[in-house]
C-alpha cells in the first residue's frame, strides 16, 4: 500500500521509497518506533528539496551580492554549519537532557551489537574547533581503524552548499525587519557587526538563520574532529555516508514555527554574552562524558520563563528530535552489515529517543566503551 499524503504528491515518492526499503529488508512486524516519527517529520522532504533546488539559478547573484567569492563557497559553508551545532548545543541540551536518570547519559564511544554482523561504533562528537575537542582519545582511534564504514550527519557536495546559502534567505518578497521589528533588527545589525553579511542579504535573512549567527561563537576557524574523521576515513578508502542531505536540515529549520523563530533570537540577542560564556564549560562537560552534565551548565539560561521554555520545547522537537529518528533510519541497512563508525553530535545520543535508544529499540546491544 502506498504511503502517500493526500493531495501532496512531491511527498510520495519519498513515502514509497522508505517502504520500499522496509518491504525488502524487514517484511515482518516493525520494531523500530522511529520508523513511524520519520514518515510523520521528514517525507515532505522530497517538496522542500524540490523547491530549493528551483533556487540554484539565483545562487550566483545571491553570493555576488554578499560579497563571497564562489572559491571560498566550500569554506564558508563548513564555517557557517560548524556554528550551527555548536550555537544548538548550547540552545539545545538544556531543553532536552533531564537531570537525572536519562539513558545513555554518560559516555561517548558505544559500541552496537547484532548476531550475525560485525560490530559497529557510535562516538558523540562535540563541534567545536578548541584543540581539547579534536584530539580523538585511544579507545575512540581504535575502534576506527577496526571499522570499513564511517557515516557522518552530512556529507556536503557543491550543490548543497549553494543550496544552503539560497535557503538562508527568503525567496517570496519577506523581509526580516518588520517580522522582528525595527529596533530588534538595528540591534541585530550592531550585534553581529563586521560578521553581519551585506545589507540586502540580512535584510531578507531567515529568522532562524539570523539565530545562528548570533549564537555562533565569535572565533568559529580551523578543524572539528568530524572533519578530522572524514580525512581520516579518506585515507583509508573507507566508504563515506551522510546520514542526512543538507537540504533536509534546513527544512527542519524551515518547520519551525515563525513565533517561536523569532521569540528565540530576541532571546539570543539579550543574552549572547551568557551563550558565549558557556563555551568552556560545555567542552569540559564534553571531555568529561558527561552528557547530563551538558544540560546543567545550559539549563540556567530559560529559567524562570515557561513561555521561553516552550519555544525551546519546539525548537528541539523539529531540529533534534526529527533528525536523530531519520539518523536511525538511514542507518537501518549499513548496521545490519555491520562495520561501520557512526560520528554524530553529542546531543543526539541521550535520552530513550536519542540515537542509541532508537537503535536498541531495532534490537542491537549497546555498550559502552568510553
Amino acid at each position: 500500500m502506498r504511503a502517500t499524503t493526500p493531495g501532496n504528491p512531491a511527498t510520495g515518492k519519498a513515502c514509497d521509497m522508505a517502504n520500499m526499503t522496509e518491504r525488502h529488508d524487514n517484511p515482518g512486524p516493525r520494531r523500530d518506533s522511529g520508523i513511524d516519527m520519520v514518515r510523520r517529520t521528514w517525507c515532505p522532504l522530497a517538496l522542500s528539496r524540490a523547491l530549493h533546488r528551483s533556487g540554484l539559478r539565483r545562487c550566483a547573484a545571491l553570493h555576488s551580492a554578499a560579497r563571497i567569492r564562489p572559491v571560498v563557497w566550500r569554506e564558508t559553508a563548513e564555517i557557517i554549519l560548524l556554528g550551527i551545532w555548536r550555537a544548538l548545543l548550547g540552545l539545545l541540551l538544556c531543553a532536552i537532557l533531564p537531570a537525572h536518570g536519562a539513558p545513555f547519559e554518560r559516555g561517548l564511544l558505544w559500541r552496537v551489537d547484532r548476531q550475525g554482523a560485525s560490530p559497529s561504533y557510535v562516538f558523540g562528537t562535540l563541534h567545536s574547533t578548541d584543540a581539547r575537542a579534536v584530539v580523538l582519545p585511544p579507545a575512540v582511534a581504535r575502534a576506527f581503524h577496526r571499522s570499513r564504514v564511517f557515516a557522518t550527519e552530512v556529507y556536503l557536495s557543491d550543490a548543497d552548499e549553494a543550496d544552503f546559502f539560497d535557503a538562508m534567505q527568503f525567496d517570496d518578497g519577506t523581509l526580516l525587519a518588520p517580522l522582528l521589528g525595527e529596533e530588534w533588527f538595528e540591534r541585530l545589525k550592531r550585534t553581529l557587526g563586521a560578521d553581519a553579511p551585506a545589507d540586502e542579504i540580512l535584510a531578507r535573512t531567515k529568522p532562524w538563520a539570523a539565530l545562528l549567527r548570533v549564537a555562533t561563537p565569535r572565533t568559529p576557524t580551523g578543524t572539528t574532529l568530524d572533519r578530522e574523521l572524514l580525512v581520516m576515513a579518506r585515507t583509508r578508502h573507507m566508504s563515506v555516508i551522510g546520514l542526512e542531505a543538507l537540504v533536509e536540515q534546513v527544512a527542519a529549520f524551515d518547520a519551525i514555527p515563525l513565533d517561536t523563530q523569532l521569540a528565540i533570537l530576541r532571546h539570543a540577542l539579550d543574552h549572547r554574552d551568557a551563550l558565549q560564556a558557556q563555551v568552556e564549560p560545555t567542552i569540559r562537560a564534553w571531555l568529561e562524558r558527561d552528557l547530563t552534565g551538558l544540560a546543567r551548565v545550559n539549563r540556567a539560561i530559560e529559567r524562570g520563563d515557561p513561555e521561553l521554555a516552550r519555544h525551546y520545547a519546539v525548537l528541539t522537537r523539529h531540529v533534534v528530535d526529527g533528525r536523530t529518528a531519520l539518523m536511525a533510519y538511514r542507518l537501518y541497512l549499513p548496521l545490519k552489515r555491520g562495520g561501520v563508525f557512526v560520528a554524530v553530535g553529542a546531543l543526539h545520543l541521550v535520552g530513550a529517543q536519542g540515537l542509541l535508544g532508537l537503535l536498541e529499540q531495532q534490537g542491537y546491544r549497546i555498550t559502552r566503551i568510553y
